[in-house]
């Protein structure tokens, strides 16, 4: 039975395949278009699944879609025309486009399911964690109507096995209220509020009686799993901006526009609103646990992207183990809805419901394409490299691993591409940037010329599962990059500790990752350190890299030393003067998207 996930026309568009419950492949669309955050149809990436499959459109028995076309028109229409809909414009008023552009654009002929937007983040969570009862939180901007969902798995439920039991619904939401101080604080929605929970760090949170104002929970607002926005400060509804000029007076500062220098009063803003934002989530999952009595808690959605907020839950809730994939945003819907359709085809055939999925458990990310050394290998012969700056080390792993160890320990930066390509935003070890930890120059070197961003921006390590508890306080395997825990290891690390001693660590497993695990333990045997830093293998406002051609492109743009290319090590020197051209057209600053109404629109709005 072979069921492909879609996620599409959002602001994260990504496919999966899976092939009687088994996972085969996923990947998200803007790493074929490299536009980030693309939210076309996912063409490009249901051809990869179909070739990772093996398999043309016609032998699909069903596409599992992760929303509710029609439930979500039902909002829009409640809050009017979208900002930048023309006149006379009655295109996003057609429920039915969704399923008709998945049918004529990508010829499937089987059925299209829809589910509900926040049952295909639990779904996401939940089926791919091995859990086999978890209490369900799912967190983001909006889906339909939800933007929070409290539920249970597993166990005895009927039909799918997921219950949603509560709801917070548009507009009070969490992921807005981020969005929005997002937006004031100058950075685009939908892509900057990563860059506000690193900046927080920086700041005092000397604003948390105001932030309180914008959100009201618990005692002193909504009870139990509720909450309510102040939506005086708030005009993502009917404006086109996400804040309202009250939210200036509120915190006693104007907004920062997009490129302004930021200030003590941005850095303030940044860390009373993730504090905020933490207090309110553990007391969440304190509820949640409480009306459950569950030990595991699966948490998805666009929220369930913030480390330090998760770090915490992991180690301040009530739960004993935290499951978050790889992919909790809107991009992992699709593989949320996969399962969805695949229980929904199997229980229908099998008269009652099927074994639950847990054999997609434990998840490896690393579901895109992979390029074989042949392909490789014709690439650099065409590409006008300078030979002598080519290595070949095909048939010799442990030396290209022994050479690019010595290189980190002499303290260069080298691009790493390896095996399949890694689904979600995190970097992790297949289409990397790697550089040693224990140098802090290379961390202002690497946002600088490598990664051309804003300087407070952190770095996270990958270390050897075996050895993360020696360094990290951390008790349990982070495979997939998403929690901040404090950095306790006996080595200075000042490339990937962060100003207030917090660090985003993977841990590295030899039986997952067995050629990236080996460097590390290359790169423990030359300096001591079993770990390296990592971050993703592209420079801003560009997708992670994807094809060894996109690889090539990014590194030459990079400014980084060397490129591990499969089984080809590449040196600097070897790109031709004719590529000056292009590395001169890079950027040196972090640019900044200031279309806020593009922003606002791709946030709460399908077809515009």
């Amino acid at each position: 039975m072979n069921v492909v996930g879609l996620s599409a026309f959002y602001h994260e568009s990504a496919c999966c395949l899976l092939r009687d419950g088994a996972l085969v492949a996923a990947a998200a669309e803007e790493r074929f278009s490299r536009r980030k955050h693309d939210a076309s149809l996912p063409v490009a990436a249901f051809r990869f699944c179909l070739e990772a499959g093996g398999l043309g459109a016609g032998d699909l028995d069903a596409v599992g879609y992760y929303e509710l076309p029609v439930a979500k028109l039902a909002r829009q229409l409640w809050a009017g025309p979208p900002g930048g809909a023309a006149r006379g414009d009655l295109a996003w008023l057609d429920p039915r486009r969704p399923e008709r552009a998945i049918a004529e654009r990508l010829g499937v002929e089987c059925p299209i399911l829809a589910f509900p937007h926040h049952r295909s983040h639990a779904a996401s969570a939940f089926y791919y964690s091995g859990f086999e009862r978890a209490a369900l939180l799912t967190v983001d901007g909006v889906g339909e109507w939800a933007t929070t969902a409290y539920g249970r798995a597993g166990g005895r439920a009927e039909g799918d096995g997921i219950e949603l039991f509560e709801e917070v619904r548009f507009p009070h939401s969490l992921g807005l209220l981020y969005s929005a101080v997002t937006s004031f604080l100058g950075f685009r929605v939908n892509g900057g509020e990563y860059k506000v929970m690193g900046l927080a760090p920086y700041g005092r949170p000397r604003f948390a009686r105001e932030m309180t104002a914008l959100v009201a929970s618990g005692s002193g607002g909504a009870p139990g799993g509720g909450y309510t926005l102040d939506l005086r400060y708030f005009d993502f509804v009917h404006g086109r901006t996400m804040w309202s000029p009250a939210m200036a007076d509120l915190l006693g500062g104007p907004p920062r526009r997009p490129g302004e220098p930021i200030g003590d009063f941005h850095r303030d803003v940044a860390r009373s609103l993730q504090q905020a934002l933490e207090e309110i989530l553990l007391e969440k999952v304190r509820y949640l646990h409480g009306r459950t009595g569950l030990p595991d808690l699966c948490f998805a959605g666009g929220v369930a992207l913030n480390a330090v907020a998760n770090g915490r839950i992991a180690r301040e809730g009530p739960f004993e183990r935290l499951f978050v994939p790889p992919a909790p945003g809107d991009a992992g819907g699709c593989l949320g809805a996969a399962a969805l359709a695949y229980l929904a085809l199997a229980s229908g055939r099998s008269g009652g419901h099927p074994a639950p999925l847990l054999r997609l458990a434990p998840l490896d990310a690393r579901l895109g394409p992979r390029y074989p050394a042949g392909e490789i290998a014709a690439l650099l012969a065409a590409s006008g490299l300078a030979p002598g700056g080519i290595a070949d080390y095909r048939g010799r792993e442990a030396e290209l691993v022994e050479e690019v160890a010595r290189r980190l320990a002499r303290g260069e930066v080298v691009g790493w591409f390896h095996g399949a390509m890694e689904f979600g935003p995190r970097a992790l070890g297949a289409r990397s940037f790697l550089a040693s930890p224990l140098d802090g120059a290379l961390r202002e070197r690497l946002n600088a010329v490598v990664k051309r961003r804003e300087p407070f921006r952190p770095f996270a390590p990958s270390v050897l599962a075996s050895r993360a508890g020696e360094h990290f306080d951390l008790d349990h395997p982070s495979p997939y990059m998403l929690e901040t825990c404090r950095v306790t290891s006996p080595l200075a690390l000042p490339a990937i500790t962060h100003v207030d001693g917090s660090a985003r660590p993977q841990t590295v497993d030899p039986a997952v990752a067995p050629r990236f695990a080996a460097l590390l333990a290359a790169f423990e045997r030359r300096t001591g350190c079993p770990m390296v830093l990592n971050t993703s293998f592209n420079v801003a406002d560009e997708p992670i890299v994807r094809s060894p051609e996109d690889a090539l492109r990014c590194f030459a743009l990079s400014g980084a030393d060397a490129l591990a290319l499969e089984d080809f090590l590449i040196d600097r020197a070897a790109i031709p003067a004719s590529w000056s051209g292009l590395i001169a057209a890079a950027r040196p600053d972090a640019r900044e998207d200031r279309d806020e109404a593009g922003a606002l629109r791709e946030n709460l709005y399908t077809f515009v």
